[in-house]
């Protein structure tokens, strides 16, 4: 079995998520994660859950989107702020407080606080290597 192209789908689940498209986001970032070795798959599966845990914030389903967000931010901890290749900084910041916004209220976030990842011109030599994932 050949892998997937890292890189095509890695970006394209940045552009899902900037689009508020968190499904989407998640099933990019999936299909590089299942074959995924080492620490890439951390890193990616911390990016999966933040991602899961915004398209349960958009559904409004808060008690699953608190655990999510939880778990994809311990994740990502391990990792450098500009690592693969992203600047994740904003994303954490405001998925931390998020998090604890619903865990406290059931009121809706409005889409317009949702966060983006931004992509650094170096980007590309950042991406982990083909042989570490």
């Amino acid at each position: 079995m050949t892998k997937p192209d890292y890189k095509t789908h890695f970006l394209a689940g940045v552009a899902h998520f900037n689009a508020h498209e968190f499904w989407e986001a998640h099933e990019e970032w999936e299909a590089i994660w299942l074959v995924a070795e080492s620490d890439v798959e951390q890193f990616l599966q911390g990016l999966i859950q933040v991602a899961a845990a915004y398209h349960h914030v958009k559904r409004g389903t808060f008690r699953g989107a608190v655990r999510l967000f939880d778990a994809g931010l311990r994740r990502l901890s391990a990792f450098p702020l500009d690592w693969s290749g992203i600047d994740r900084r904003a994303v954490e910041e405001t998925a931390r407080r998020h998090r604890e916004r619903i865990a406290v209220s059931s009121d809706k976030v409005p889409e317009n606080e949702f966060p983006e990842l931004i992509l650094l011109t170096s980007g590309e030599s950042r991406m982990p290597p083909r042989e570490e994932w």
